[in-house]
């Protein structure tokens, strides 16, 4: 069952995409938790036709998972991150195009109206009828299927992942004989997670299937053996949009601009090649690095004329080949003058003489690091900052202590340290001197509590989107801004807006430029709950 902050974001989502009907629904499920259909009907009041018609939209959308329990029988409950993955879907649908095309971007587009579809359906919906126009939808669609950008839809992506994972678990357990040990019981969770994770792969292989060349076709006599295959799509599976994939692709701009911030344009590009290079073999945002590759391989996606030089200064005046700067700009990267802890903590690649990987979990702990920092700034100015990297570097210290080393006065300390405590960026640790923990006989020490400030920084995230979407909706019900929109909807005003008054006129520009100013602060706040939440799956100091 999620917070307020979140369920309120959700049911605003949802509204926004499938109607009110459909929302209070959602609502129920999230304020109530799980539920079963007849008692979802009698909460939610409607008829149980209405009902059922908005859990079939969701299910179809991936909204809503179902389960069956001993107690209740079939159940139901809200996807909240399935729901909080809408807010990219423009996104999705940009960098389609960007890396495949208009087509592809197209049957993304259509997929995520649709939730899920089957390739015939897919070419219908996009009125492709002419054989030139199927065949460049069929391609595309090929290339997105065998490129994990779509996934096959099948029973598992309905069912919630946690159910099969207490169910496994629980079947492991009652294999140990007696009482069992945290090791057994860490055993057991171990291998009900790769159980569970081995049977999402191979549900996930349907969708492509193999066809063998004619044989008669004339081939080299020592290519005989060698059977050439092509990929088809089977028409009878439905497919969905592979979120992990597109999600793969905005970590690695935010890396690549992490890199241009910290170095220079050249040390970006460097990076950006190396991520080129393991961009198929990267499924997911939780890898903890990349593929290993090699310096050739990264030289081979920059381009001749790319001046890497330009951001080194070398003691030569002869022009240095960018293999040289590659490898400049890599030891760089990779810290190499700094073989400290503090260096390794701030490197963005791992680089040795073979081989050269890049550091994920290092570059999206440091990500999420740089939000905690910000927001504490912001609330606390450079002060709150001073202690916050103190205690994140340090560990537990107790007043007196923090006071010494930031060289404040204890004074100014104290309420700093409750401040920052009352907006959950640190917390406190007691180590009582005796066991009847008398308060005046205990230490208390202050330290970060990453998972919790992460938890509460991203709560006032989803805070601030439910905002923008209320102030977005209130802009648009003023009754001046209505009736121009109204106005604008006619089949004439549509043809010829010159039809408008010059007031009309202005009072639509300035809507379109709050619009568009809202649009660009829920992309950053988006782009900061992306760090916190998706990269966070890493896991924290």
């Amino acid at each position: 069952m999620a917070d307020s902050n979140t369920s309120r974001l959700c049911v605003q989502i949802i509204r926004s995409h499938f109607g009110p009907l459909t929302a209070s629904v959602a609502s129920t499920l999230l304020i109530r938790g799980r539920l079963p259909l007849p008692q979802l009907v009698r909460l939610t009041g409607h008829k149980p036709r209405t009902v059922l018609a908005s859990v079939l939209a969701l299910i179809q959308h991936n909204l809503i998972w179902h389960a069956r329990t001993e107690e209740e029988g079939e159940v139901l409950e809200v996807n909240v991150n399935e729901c909080l993955m809408r807010l990219r879907f423009g996104r999705f649908v940009w960098l389609a195009e960007e890396l495949f095309g208009k087509a592809a971007s197209e049957i993304v587009q259509i997929i995520l109206d649709h939730g899920k579809l089957r390739p015939p359906d897919i070419l219908s919906h996009l009125n492709a009828h002419e054989p030139k126009t199927v065949k460049v939808y069929t391609q595309a669609l090929q290339k997105l299927i065998a490129l994990s950008y779509l996934k096959p839809s099948t029973i598992l992506s309905h069912v919630s992942p946690r159910d099969k994972r207490i169910q496994y678990e629980a079947e492991e357990k009652a294999k140990i004989i007696g009482f069992p040990s945290a090791k057994e019981i860490r055993q057991a969770k171990e291998v009900a997670e790769a159980r569970l994770r081995r049977e999402e792969e191979e549900a996930e292989q349907v969708g492509l299937k193999r066809k063998a060349k004619d044989a008669t076709t004339h081939r080299p006599t020592k290519r005989k053996a060698v059977e050439e295959e092509e990929l088809i799509v089977e028409d009878t599976v439905y497919f969905r949009v592979n979120f992990d994939k597109f999600n793969v692709h905005i970590r690695n701009s935010l890396i690549v601009q992490a890199a241009k911030e910290r170095y220079n344009a050249g040390a970006s590009r460097v990076i950006q090649a190396a991520l080129k290079v393991t961009e198929p073999s990267q499924k997911s945002v939780s890898e903890v690095r990349s593929d290993p590759m090699s310096v050739a391989n990264i030289v081979l996606q920059l381009s001749d004329d790319e001046d890497l030089s330009s951001g080194l200064v070398f003691g030569s005046s002869k022009k240095p080949s960018n293999a040289t700067c590659v490898k400049e700009y890599l030891g760089m990267l990779s810290s190499a003058d700094n073989p400290t802890p503090a260096g390794r903590a701030g490197a963005f690649v791992s680089y040795t003489a073979t081989k050269v990987q890049v550091e994920f979990e290092t570059v999206c702990r440091r990500l999420r690091r740089r939000v905690l920092e910000s927001v504490t700034r912001e609330r606390h100015g450079i002060e709150g900052v001073r202690i916050v990297r103190l205690l994140l570097d340090t560990g537990k210290m107790d007043e007196k202590q923090v006071s010494k080393i930031v060289m404040m006065a204890p004074k100014d300390v104290r309420p700093l340290l409750a401040a920052l405590a009352a907006d959950s960026l640190i917390s406190t640790q007691e180590v009582p001197k005796s066991a009847d923990r008398n308060p005046t006989r205990t230490f208390y020490l202050w330290y970060v509590d990453l998972h919790k400030a992460y938890s509460v920084i991203l709560g006032d995230l989803y805070k601030t989107l439910y905002n923008i979407g209320m102030r977005r909706s209130a802009e648009e019900e003023t009754s001046e801004v209505k009736a121009v929109l109204e106005k604008r909807e006619r089949s004439d005003v549509s043809q010829d807006e010159s039809l408008l008054s010059r007031l009309e006129r202005d009072i639509l520009s300035e809507w379109e430029a709050k619009q568009k100013k809202l649009t660009v602060l829920e992309g950053r706040v988006e782009e900061t709950m992306f760090v916190l939440k998706d990269l966070g799956v890493l896991g924290n100091e």
